[in-house]
């Protein structure tokens, strides 16, 4: 069965990873891959708090809007 958007991260059995370029306040999202396939993505100052949870599809989507600067206009 598919993990649910908004699931709480902590109950997922999933090992963590956050970018090197995180920083020691904790400005940082996690993603974590599922065993259905699926990726999720909790912020690292709420390890309890939501996941949300996205297709290989919609994360290939986003990191390469990302890498092409699609996104820059926010930071």
């Amino acid at each position: 069965m598919p993990v649910q958007n908004g699931v709480r991260a902590s109950s997922l059995d999933a090992r963590w990873v956050k970018s090197r370029h995180s920083n020691a306040e904790g400005n940082c999202v996690e993603v974590a891959p599922l065993v259905d396939g699926d990726i999720a993505m909790r912020n690292s100052r709420d390890p309890d708090g939501p996941a949300l949870v996205y297709t290989p599809a919609e994360v290939a989507a986003f990191v390469a809007g990302a890498k092409d600067g699609e996104f820059d206009h926010l930071l």
